[in-house]
């Protein structure tokens, strides 16, 4: 599709007719094309056999990595395929070979699990975790970024590019040109951008960046994915325990890893997964991303607009871009009740704890936010009555 046509992409996503889903920061409804290309390939599973069904589709394999690196722009052999964006971001983070005393540049927005994975090599390896200030209107401070790349020569620096818990997008461009211009290795986490946000790889030229199959994307659960350039890869870095697809035993005492991203992968995999994953990068990239952002954004600000005039609702996001994640209190309800009792309404939403965003809920005093994130298969009449049923609520 060159333009988005609202009655296709609602034709194609069965789930519009049960409900209202607004919770695609979490996991977003698959497309036909996606479901069908999981169910084909377990029913091939289930007549031939398991290895048999792989080996019969490993054209088709092969391509859903290719569709992968088209919709980034990454070249042949950059993409590894893993359990999930977690799993890639730790493969990412367990092949820089940290030592005491060095310092990992983050930022105040990065994702929860990858704040406990810092503190946690902080912990066992004596590295110093640094975190770039924002600026008060939101976001990084790219100016203070560039200091403290300077000053401090960090080992590592890690940029999430929408955090989890508002609707804030970072500038990863700018952070990713600093640390070309220092030759700093530099991760993204791409998780909450992927499928609504145009992502070029060359042109950020970060060194990894890892995201999921199932939130924007529209892709199946249980997958993810991780761009390793070609200066990584040349370095020779590779993730700590490789298995025998990431690397080959060659003598009694050696191994050789894989000369591409597969050095960053696991052998057990879900075949079904991987080819959902695929066509949901074809869809989305035959939709167009730059038109399903623009829908995705235009939702989002109308959901803003709408509950930000109901008196006892506040909503948190700021900064100075913002896209497909909306996040509110309402009243004093617990925003699991408020969660729970839109979904006995047939609206889905989901709970944003504390614990996803310490520093930043921590910041404007809240304890928790129901997150709404709409996508281009959603209407306005959606919106409209998602304010409706919270407006009852209070």
């Amino acid at each position: 599709m060159t333009t988005l046509d609202l009655d296709r992409l609602r034709a194609e996503t069965p789930g519009v007719a049960h409900r209202i889903h607004l919770n695609n920061a979490g996991a977003a409804l698959m497309p036909a094309p996606v479901l069908d290309a999981i169910r084909d390939h377990l029913d091939l599973e289930a007549r031939i056999g398991g290895y048999e069904a792989a080996d019969e589709r490993a054209a088709e394999i092969a391509e859903a990595h290719r569709s992968v690196e088209r919709l980034l722009n990454a070249p042949t052999g950059t993409v590894a395929f893993l359990d999930s964006a977690t799993a890639a971001f730790n493969a990412a983070l367990s092949s820089i070979p940290f030592r005491a005393g060095d310092v990992l540049l983050t930022t105040r927005n990065d994702y929860a699990s990858n704040q406990i994975a810092f503190l946690s090599l902080q912990r066992r390896m004596g590295i110093r975790v640094v975190r770039a200030p924002d600026t008060d209107e939101g976001g990084v401070d790219v100016a203070q970024m560039e200091t403290l790349v300077h000053r401090l020569r960090p080992r590592l620096v890690s940029i999430t590019h929408v955090p989890t818990n508002s609707g804030l997008v970072q500038p990863v461009a700018d952070v990713c040109r600093i640390c070309r211009d220092r030759d700093v290795p530099v991760i993204v986490d791409a998780c909450q951008s992927v499928g609504q946000i145009p992502l070029d790889v060359e042109a950020l030229d970060c060194d990894f960046l890892s995201a999921t199959a199932r939130k924007f994307l529209r892709g199946p659960r249980g997958i993810g994915f991780l761009y390793v350039s070609d200066r990584i890869l040349s370095a020779g870095l590779e993730p700590l325990l490789p298995d025998m697809r990431a690397a080959d035993w060659i003598e009694e005492d050696l191994y050789q890893p894989a000369p591409d991203a597969r050095r960053f992968e696991w052998w057990e995999r879900a075949y079904a997964l991987v080819l959902g994953l695929g066509a949901a990068a074809r869809y989305a990239e035959a939709l167009g991303i730059e038109a399903v952002g623009r829908r995705i954004r235009a939702l989002s600000a109308h959901a803003r607009e709408s509950l930000a005039s109901i008196s006892q609702v506040r909503v948190l996001d700021r900064g100075p871009d913002l896209c497909g994640i909306v996040t509110v209190t309402v009243g004093t309800l617990d925003p699991a009740e408020v969660v729970g009792r839109l979904r006995s309404h047939g609206i889905n939403t989901s709970v944003s704890p504390r614990e996803a965003g310490v520093l930043d809920f921590d910041e404007k005093g809240v304890e928790g936010a129901v997150r709404i994130s709409p996508h281009c298969y959603n209407t306005a009449d959606d919106i409209e009555r998602l304010t409706e049923a919270i407006a009852a609520l209070v």
